[in-house]
């Protein structure tokens, strides 16, 4: 059986190699028990092209995967 490779590739420059980019926040709120705040640690997880620098979501970089497993199955 015949294998074909897709990768996802930058919008710009079309480039498939990606550095992982963290952020890392604590967002502070309220609650209705306590006049004092909590918080939540957050890590945001991007991805940064190696050669253009544009910076993608894990987010959309997952939908367009699933845009590849889709067009790889008409094929």
């Amino acid at each position: 059986m015949n294998q074909i490779k897709e990768f996802f590739v930058c919008s710009v420059c079309e480039n498939k190699d990606f550095s992982p980019v963290y952020n890392f926040s604590v967002r502070f709120h309220g609650v209705n028990f306590s006049n004092d705040l909590i918080y939540d640690q957050q890590i945001e997880e991007l991805y940064q092209c190696t050669k253009c620098n544009k910076i993608f979501s894990k987010k959309l970089i997952e939908e367009g995967l699933v845009k590849l497993r889709k067009t790889g199955k008409k094929s």
